[in-house]
C-alpha cells in the first residue's frame, strides 16, 4: 500500500508542477505558457489516443486478475495478449510523440516537465 501512495505522489507532484507553472507562468517565460516558440501538441491526437489505449489496457489487465482468480487459462493468455499489445503500441505512439515533439529536454521548463512526466509514465507502462 505504501509502494501505491509513493507512486500518486511521484507522478502528482508532476501534475501539480505542470499546472502551477501553466496557471501563473513567471517572468522569466515572459508570462506565457506555454512559452513563446513552443509548438504543444493538439491533445485530439496522439495523447487522446494514448490514454484510450492505457484505459483499454487497464481493462485488458482486470480481466486477466479475474481469469487468473477463476482459473481460466485461455481467458489468462489471451487477456495477457492483448494487455501486451495495447503497451507496446502504447510505447510506440510515445515514441512518434517524441520524434515529433518540436522542443526538447532542454527547451526551458516545458520541454523537462513534459518528458520527465512522459518519460517516467511510459517507463511504468514498460514495466
Amino acid at each position: 500500500m505504501l509502494f501505491i501512495v509513493s507512486e500518486i505522489f511521484f507522478f502528482f507532484s508532476f501534475f501539480w508542477a505542470f499546472f502551477h507553472r501553466s496557471v501563473r507562468p513567471s517572468v522569466e517565460l515572459g508570462g506565457n505558457w506555454p512559452p513563446l516558440g513552443v509548438k504543444v501538441f493538439n491533445p485530439e491526437e496522439i495523447p487522446l489516443l494514448n490514454t484510450l489505449i492505457l484505459l483499454g489496457s487497464g481493462v485488458s489487465v482486470t480481466w486477466r486478475h479475474h481469469a487468473l482468480i477463476a482459473g481460466n487459462l485461455t481467458e489468462r493468455s489471451a487477456s495477457l495478449g492483448i494487455t501486451l499489445m495495447l503497451g507496446g503500441y502504447f510505447t510506440l505512439l510515445q515514441g512518434v510523440e517524441y520524434y515529433e515533439a518540436s522542443f526538447r529536454f532542454a527547451d526551458r521548463v516545458y520541454g523537462a516537465r513534459f518528458f520527465l512526466a512522459t518519460g517516467f509514465h511510459g517507463l511504468h507502462v514498460i514495466v
